[in-house]
């Protein structure tokens, strides 16, 4: 019962500051971009709420029970993403005052790439990633508080989709109506839920085990950032790829990117960016330390390592707090669905309806169309969560996520491609970068069908840069300068990013290769 009245607390706290402060006739500025008047510490924290979901506690906590602290080389090292964002994209963007994404790459490259780059992300967003999104929260939500939610039903697929449903149309719901500044204002209470539920297992879990050095005591191979090079899961390699996938997670996509692009300043965008780079050592420690504890505590969920995050809650934790970690999980969920909503609205709304439709549209015409965006997403997020969830429990031998990711490393090495030209060219030549652009999905179907044994990130990387120095050779004279690249607001802020990049190469080095322990 205590578990419950926390639950509907929190949600009744979540719609309350989502509607406070609402301004009734909202400009497509104040809705879209919150009147560009973010502060650094909502970047920050946002961001960050973003990124996180429901099934990272899962799926990142189970194979951090498998390989260690390896699985932690994916959070921290967004850093990397983070540091190129701010520094090297965020002040063009800002500069050239643009909304979406696709804008900035209309005046590198014209309409066809600007076009083709809006549609590919909307038809993603509206189906894979909030589908996604709702199918593996729910999913998460109920592997750990199956029990506690079977009052929705016995049957645990209807209790799923029930989930699915109810949290779609919540989180659509605030958006539709305060756009970005309500779902900042959420993000901020659902991270803080989430990180203080995230800090709370990680502090049981360090006390059950008697602290950080016991676990050098009992398992030594596992705290190590990087393995074998031919590990199955997560060679070192993977590092190479990483750094052209974070690019194309921190820099290019409209739902991570859209608090900056709302920055006060600069300054601000710069800060809350760095600042978020701090917050992924945090994630790190929550999502994936607890999994490693737990395989020296009970290394019998060897062949079920899912089962290392539902298994802590049940066991280590009382009462009370089992309430707020479910809210933790609603938090995570939530947080990328409204941001991914308002995404949608903005792109469709600038991108297509603007440019399409209708041509002269005015404030008011452009947040309606931005809302209309929102319900259909809605509707076809709510139908790709459903499909995943059938095909999850009546076809288990189709590793759909596996299938999907492929595809969508296919299309995003064009569209990494296409991103880091839009920085290191001046003037590109607009059919040289097309065919480059075409050349990298071929690229990465010839390598997946003639050396399948190779990992998506190294593939990716291959395709990125061996198509990246083909582009670079065609336009040699059309190269932006260094100094032209890197751009502080100030140097407090250059001696921040630095600080934090430093940071990171020094976790790196402390934690080494597993190869040479």
């Amino acid at each position: 019962m205590i578990d419950i009245i926390i639950v509907l607390t929190y949600f009744l706290v979540v719609i309350i500051a989502a509607f406070s402060g609402r301004i009734k006739n909202l400009t497509s500025d104040e809705y879209f971009l919150s009147s560009r008047n973010l502060k650094w510490y909502s970047i920050a924290i946002s961001t960050i709420a973003t990124n996180v979901q429901g099934y990272q506690f899962l799926g990142m906590m189970g194979s951090a029970y498998l390989f260690g602290i390896a699985q932690a080389s994916l959070e921290i090292n967004a850093i990397q993403g983070l540091f190129i964002a701010a520094f090297i994209f965020v002040p063009l963007f800002l500069k050239e005052k643009i909304i979406t994404i696709s804008q900035f790459i209309k005046i590198k490259f014209g309409k066809t790439l600007s076009n083709t780059y809006s549609i590919t992300y909307l038809l993603f967003f509206s189906t894979i990633t909030i589908g996604a999104a709702l199918f593996w929260g729910a999913y998460a939500t109920d592997a750990v508080f199956g029990n506690e939610l079977s009052f929705i039903s016995e049957n645990r697929i209807y209790r799923i989709g029930v989930l699915i449903i109810f949290l779609g149309i919540f989180s659509a719901l605030y958006t539709f109506f305060g756009g970005l500044s309500a779902v900042v204002r959420t993000d901020i209470i659902q991270f803080s839920v989430l990180t203080f539920g995230g800090l709370t297992i990680l502090a049981i879990c360090l006390t059950k085990i008697g602290g950080w050095n016991k676990l050098y005591e009992l398992s030594p191979e596992k705290m190590h950032l990087f393995l074998e090079s031919d590990h199955q899961y997560l060679p070192w390699t993977h590092i190479l790829g990483l750094f052209f996938l974070n690019i194309n997670y921190w820099c290019a996509n409209q739902t991570v990117i859209q608090r900056s692009l709302a920055a006060k300043s600069l300054g601000h965008a710069q800060t809350g960016l760095m600042v978020g780079g701090l917050l992924k050592y945090l994630m790190a420690l929550i999502i994936v330390v607890p999994g490693v504890i737990l395989y020296n505590l009970n290394p019998n969920l060897i062949s079920e390592p899912d089962l290392a995050y539902p298994y802590i809650i049940n066991e280590f934790l009382p009462i009370g707090l089992k309430g707020l970690i479910l809210c933790g999980l609603f938090a995570s969920l939530m947080s990328t669905i409204d941001s991914t909503f308002n995404s949608i609205a903005t792109m469709y709304s600038v991108d297509i309806y603007s440019n399409f439709i209708n041509k002269k549209a005015n404030s008011k015409e452009k947040i309606i169309a931005g809302k209309k965006a929102i319900i259909v997403s809605l509707i076809t997020g709510l139908f790709t969560g459903l499909i995943f969830l059938k095909l999850k429990f009546f076809n288990p031998e189709i590793a759909f996520t596996h299938t999907l990711n492929e595809i969508r490393y296919y299309i995003f090495s064009g569209l990494i491609l296409i991103i880091c030209l839009s920085i290191l060219l001046v003037k590109p030549n607009f059919k040289s970068v097309l065919v480059c652009f075409l050349a990298t999905i071929i690229t990465n179907i010839l390598i997946k069908e003639f050396f399948p044994e190779i990992n998506y990130f190294v593939r990716t990387f291959i395709s990125v840069v061996f198509w990246l120095v083909v582009s670079i050779i065609f336009n040699f004279k059309k190269l932006s300068s260094a100094n032209a690249i890197l751009k502080f607001h100030s140097k407090k802020h250059k001696n921040f990013g630095f600080a934090v990049l430093i940071s990171l190469i020094i976790i790196n080095i402390i934690f080494r290769w597993k190869i040479y322990a």
